[in-house]
């Protein structure tokens, strides 16, 4: 059996945004899963029906660390001898590559799911720039996990298009259209929310779900809201604040606090039933990679309103299973959120298509299934030299 060695920052990469993936593939190959934390690996290793290696990386630019991390990594991938490597995030993709490289492996892959540098300048902007060029040129292949992010890679030229590849639509694990599935969801259980949410049966709530955080939209959607509220609507906010990194302006600040329509409820593990009591997903995030929470909002049967970034625009088509606004324009986002709360034709076409939409193009076994056939053709490829 062939050995493919996937390789992450933080274990919660493999342990949600990949989840199942790995047991997937384990029928097919021998597979090995690398990450930070060696409690968080051990369970993974259960999970996943994988063995595990931990190799501690920092997510910070941290050069010391990071050659500690490399020769640890190195050690680790002589000793398993894999075909493949694979790597997702950037520091581990940097690290994973670079060790890769110097042990030898044939097939080195790396997966783009969003970039920071996107949103950084100055010294540091040139640094992450040095470092995304560094990795897909330790490389042999890249996955970026849309077609706008592959697009933005060949624009400031970090690697050649022979060395580039969207995997079947994008995203790097679709969307479980079982688990995110409305009628799993019965009227009482959702009444029995929306009672304890003080949302009544009338209300048309719009729904956030994601870090409440600058870079998000979330001081943008907080203004557009404010000028499209009524007597009849609720803005429900799912996840935590971020006071450090990306804190969110003060007036948007108060407005949460104060506004009795908005409600935000934190942090929550299972998000399913806040979709479940919503109608319309509002996401206008400045950047994104391909985007988990509007495949699920789909998923859940709702329209979405997103920003134009790439994932963002490639999940939603305008007018059918959602509208696209322009990036950090509360303007043009509230006239959207107009338009779903008027037209009701429009909404409800948009409403029709939404699942559906996501099930043909999206569904877990699709991606999976697209991946594998990859892992397939580039062994061959090697087999074949």
């Amino acid at each position: 059996m062939k050995k493919i060695v996937r390789i992450t920052t933080v274990p919660v990469s493999l342990k949600i945004l990949l989840k199942g993936q790995l047991r997937f593939m384990s029928q097919y190959f021998t597979m090995v899963g690398i990450s930070s934390d060696i409690n968080e690996m051990n369970a993974i290793a259960k999970e996943e029906n994988i063995k595990t290696h931990t190799v501690d990386m920092t997510r910070t630019i941290s050069p010391i660390t990071d050659l500690k991390s490399v020769y640890k990594l190195y050690k680790v991938l002589k000793k398993e001898k894999p075909d493949i490597v694979h790597s997702h995030t950037p520091k581990a993709g940097i690290v994973g590559m670079l060790a890769a490289y110097l042990v030898g492996v044939p097939i080195r892959l790396h997966t783009v799911a969003g970039l920071p540098l996107m949103e950084a300048t100055g010294t540091k902007r040139k640094v992450l720039n040095l470092v995304e060029s560094l990795t897909y040129r330790f490389a042999t292949k890249v996955y970026p996990n849309s077609k706008g992010l592959n697009d933005f890679i060949l624009e400031n030229k970090f690697t050649q298009p022979n060395k580039l590849k969207v995997i079947g639509n994008g995203s790097s694990n679709g969307i479980s259209v079982k688990t995110f599935d409305p009628q799993l969801f019965s009227e009482e259980d959702n009444s029995k929310l929306k009672k304890e949410l003080k949302i009544s049966e009338e209300d048309f709530v719009f729904i956030f779900v994601g870090r409440l955080v600058g870079d998000k939209g979330i001081n943008e959607l907080i203004k557009a809201y404010s000028k499209v509220r009524n007597a009849h609507t609720k803005l429900l906010l799912v996840g935590g604040f971020e006071t450090e990194l990306d804190p969110l302006h003060e007036e948007t600040l108060q407005k949460i606090e104060n506004i009795q329509d908005i409600i935000s409820v934190g942090f929550q593990k299972d998000v399913r039933p806040y979709f479940a009591i919503s109608n319309t997903l509002v996401f206008p995030s400045y950047r994104e990679g391909f985007p988990n929470v509007v495949m699920q909002a789909g998923a859940m049967g709702l329209p979405s309103i997103v920003s134009n970034i790439n994932g963002c625009n490639e999940i939603v088509i305008e007018g059918k299973n959602g509208i696209i606004v322009p990036v950090k324009d509360d303007v043009k986002l509230a006239e959207a959120m107009k338009i779903i709360l008027t037209n009701n034709e429009e909404y409800n076409n948009m409403k029709l298509n939404a699942r559906k939409m996501i099930v043909e193009r999206y569904e877990q076994s699709v991606v999976w299934n697209e991946l594998l056939n990859e892992y397939n053709r580039l062994l061959k490829e090697k087999s074949n030299v």
